[in-house]
């Protein structure tokens, strides 16, 4: 993974307020000034330690007038929770005996799930036909894409958007979906590829 991300991620949990903060939002949506009453602060303070957050993409925020709601990404709480023990796992699932296990009737399954929806969406030189409507399809689609990203790599958003180009037009469709399903992940229109940890997993899907 990137490391990085995971680090920045304990830093921005490591301060009393930011906790305090996701706890409130955990109840649901509140504004910036709502989000000050309460924890007895400045709006301007809840505005610094929101932008640690966000920047983590623990929260989301939203626009209405003169008024900013915060409210709780509770998707990334969870990929952030699996993670590092996803990480911490990987040797023991490592070396011979794990490479050997036959695959079983649910992975063949999938696998040719998977070559089916890649024949079916994708043209003979790999164009993308178009974005599939149902959900587990279209993970299965982004997937293949995300795996062309170069791990470790920073994309700015025209460097994304002409990767993405390369396979479909629709590339903020696409770039929204990479950054929804946490294939990638955005700092300041910077893009890095997750690590494969933290995809959505399209095989747990009904």
């Amino acid at each position: 993974m990137q490391l990085d991300k995971l680090v920045n991620y304990h830093k921005a949990l490591a301060d009393p307020t930011r906790v305090r903060m996701l706890i409130l939002l955990a109840e649901g949506e509140l504004t910036g000034q709502e989000l000050a009453e309460k924890l007895f602060l400045s709006p301007a303070t809840i505005t610094h330690h929101a932008g640690k957050l966000r920047g983590v993409s623990l929260i989301r925020e939203r626009r209405d007038k003169n008024a900013i709601y915060f409210s709780l990404d509770r998707y990334f709480v969870k990929q952030y929770e699996g993670a590092l023990q996803a990480m911490l796992a990987k040797p023991a699932e490592a070396g011979p005996a794990k490479e050997a296990e036959p695959m079983n009737e649910k992975n063949e399954k999938n696998e040719k799930l998977k070559q089916s929806v890649l024949r079916n969406f994708f043209t003979a030189d790999g164009k993308l036909k178009h974005i599939p409507a149902q959900l587990k399809k279209k993970r299965i689609v982004l997937e293949h894409l995300a795996e062309r990203l170069q791990e470790g790599r920073s994309y700015t958003e025209k460097e994304l958007n002409a990767f993405i180009q390369a396979y479909h037009p629709d590339f903020a469709t696409i770039r929204r979906e990479f950054i929804m399903h946490a294939y990638l992940y955005r700092e300041r229109e910077v893009y890095e590829r997750n690590p494969r940890e933290m995809w959505e997993r399209w095989e747990t899907l009904a």
